[in-house]
């Protein structure tokens, strides 16, 4: 059995709670989380060893002693992507391949880094949001995408990356500028790429289902709801890279991608003026 630690802001959340029990599902139990380590004590809910005790894993101290007695890691904070750095700094430097948790980074700068460590070091390491594996979004013809109109629910902050991710994928990675076109309540962001092709993002309130109109150069259109088990997919592809340590996301659409958010928050104070990105 391969062991997997995980690495924590608190371990009382729900990427936390769940990836145990997909992860051993999915490899009918050759990977377990089996170590876990949390930088501090969620508030107001169950504190790091109360949540290891009912999971059934090993809380040890240090990131160190995680990183040493597991096989396999996952930096998770999926929330508070700006500890990342942090959490993440030494796993980048100990060569077993590691997953890191959406959002990736807080910003552009922190996400090159990242992924600059990890290059030195020879660490495998990808990161991604769970939508780019669905598999609506997977089956589809990128040859001549247009425009991509995508929706779905959640502030922009924290969910903007499931729909960012799916046009990036889609897309491609050469995006030029972002305007944001929404309201405080429906953040909306258009994202205009190198050669004129345009993607919108555009949250609704809890219970809007992820999904996106797909225009094609052709004139035809294809109208997208996510149904598939995403997250099933996702721990799929997880798993074969921790057997592989071969990635599949390219980090030049990950650096996109959160570049894409960190300009999308700074083009919300001055809507509809595009904001160009750096080269």
């Amino acid at each position: 059995m391969k062991t997997i630690g995980f690495i924590d802001y608190f371990l009382d959340e729900w990427h936390a709670e769940k990836y145990p029990g997909w992860i051993e599902s999915a490899t009918g139990g050759k990977m377990k989380v089996a170590y876990a380590y949390g930088m501090t004590d969620k508030p107001g809910g169950l504190t790091n060893a109360e949540w290891c005790e009912k999971k059934g894993i090993e809380l040890l101290p240090t990131i160190e002693d995680v990183i040493r007695k597991s096989d396999y890691l996952i930096v998770l904070s999926p929330d508070y992507p700006e500890y990342h750095e942090e959490l993440s700094r030494l796993p980048l430097q100990s060569g077993k391949p590691t997953y890191i948790d959406k959002t990736f980074a807080p910003d552009r700068k922190t996400a090159l880094l990242l992924f600059e460590w990890a290059e030195k070091y020879g660490t495998p390491m990808y990161s991604s949001s769970a939508l780019r594996f669905a598999s609506e979004y997977t089956e589809l013809d990128k040859a001549g995408i247009e425009t991509i109109c995508s929706t779905g629910p959640g502030k922009f902050a924290n969910y903007s990356i499931h729909q960012i991710e799916p046009i990036v994928a889609l897309m491609g990675s050469d995006v030029k500028r972002v305007m944001f076109t929404g309201t405080e309540k429906s953040p909306a962001l258009l994202i205009g790429f190198a050669d004129g092709r345009q993607a919108t993002v555009n949250h609704f309130g809890n219970g809007t289902p992820f999904g996106m109109i797909v225009d094609y150069a052709s004139g035809n259109a294809k109208s997208i709801k996510i149904q598939s088990d995403f997250f099933n997919l996702f721990i799929q592809n997880l798993v074969v890279f921790f057997e592989t340590g071969k990635v599949v996301v390219d980090p030049a659409d990950t650096v996109a991608i959160i570049t894409i958010i960190e300009y999308g928050l700074k083009a919300a104070k001055t809507p509809y003026q595009w904001l160009e990105l750096p080269e």
